[in-house]
């Protein structure tokens, strides 16, 4: 009886450790360029939410430092991560993330920031999520084209050419060059004549595009036409430059536009003091970010993560425009 006891215990003790080796969840770095970043905030909140009961995520903030970012896809390697998910925050650094992950056997999904095209074709366990940025500078400038055709009174001098502001995200940046050559392409396209005042980089960020519309507003007050941001956060700071100047109060305006459709940027359409913007999909970017990194760690082909993937490589998230008359449903 004693044994038969012995050998029954000692099966429900295999059949316990088989178990949890089966349900075991797999291990996925996540690096952030930086935390503070509001569309990346999202993004992280949607890989965290869709990593819930499948696997275990570690997500550090890189501090928009590429050596902290290094570092920290190092500490993922010798941690043995079954998977790791980067947002660089140089896209030319790639080549040495896929470098050292090949060597581990780690695969890796770059998200938000492309890496190079011929970095891409390194290894075949390399993706990336994002979205074409050239879609986000179109759908931009055709806002813009609409507003123009309807608002005869925002052609200030009546001379029939934009004189416009640019303010873009970061020098080299994929999304910031595309975004800011398709925008005035599609107003330019629609036979709408422009006249760039300036442009500048702020670096996707709020307080630097206050400080540099404050600026644009002392040289040019009130010839400027329109404002083009590559993001909402540039695109707030600026309103928010522009509020200490007297506007949107009464019929003092200047149109602003942006990308990302945050929920601070809808608010701002709702008070109309922002134009339109471009929404970003962060949820979306987010939940392929984690089913890619999810299947490629449970040693599965990324094909069935249910995401449509162009060239063997790449997971595109439409954008959509957003502007007062359909926010309410980007809520």
């Amino acid at each position: 009886m004693k044994k038969t006891l012995a050998i029954v215990s000692a099966l429900l003790v295999i059949g316990s450790l088989a178990f949890a080796q089966t349900t075991k969840q797999p291990k996925i770095g996540v690096a952030i360029y930086k935390f503070d970043d509001t569309f990346m905030s999202y993004v992280r909140n949607a890989i965290q939410d869709n990593a819930k009961g499948k696997a275990t995520i570690e997500m550090v903030d890189s501090q928009n430092a590429q050596p902290t970012q290094n570092d920290q896809v190092d500490s993922f390697l010798s941690k043995k991560m079954n998977a790791i998910a980067i947002n660089p925050v140089d896209r030319t650094a790639a080549a040495t993330i896929i470098n050292k992950a090949k060597a581990r056997n780690i695969p890796v999904v770059f998200f938000n920031r492309e890496p190079l095209p011929e970095d891409m074709k390194k290894w075949d366990k390399v993706y990336y999520v994002g979205a074409k940025a050239e879609q986000s500078g179109t759908m931009q400038g055709e806002i813009a084209v609409d507003y123009w055709k309807k608002n005869p009174k925002a052609d200030k001098n009546g001379d029939g050419v934009i004189q416009y502001i640019m303010l873009k995200g970061e020098p080299g940046h994929q999304d910031a060059e595309l975004r800011t050559q398709y925008s005035i392409k599609a107003v330019t396209d629609a036979g709408i004549k422009v006249e760039k005042l300036a442009e500048d980089t702020a670096y996707w960020d709020r307080p630097k595009a206050v400080e540099k519309m404050k600026a644009f507003y002392a040289k040019f007050g009130d010839k400027i036409e329109m404002i083009f941001c590559n993001n909402d956060d540039m695109a707030l700071g600026v309103i928010e430059a522009l509020r200490q100047e007297g506007y949107f109060t009464g019929d003092k305006y200047i149109p602003v536009l942006g990308v990302d459709a945050t929920a601070p940027a809808l608010q701002a359409l709702e008070q109309g003091t922002l134009l339109g913007t471009v929404l970003n999909d962060a949820k979306n970017q987010g939940k392929a970010t984690f089913d890619l990194a999810y299947a490629l760690a449970m040693g599965k082909n990324p094909a069935t993560s249910g995401w449509k993937i162009d060239d063997g490589k790449y997971v595109w998230v439409p954008y959509q425009k957003v502007t007062k008359d359909n926010y309410k449903q980007f809520k």
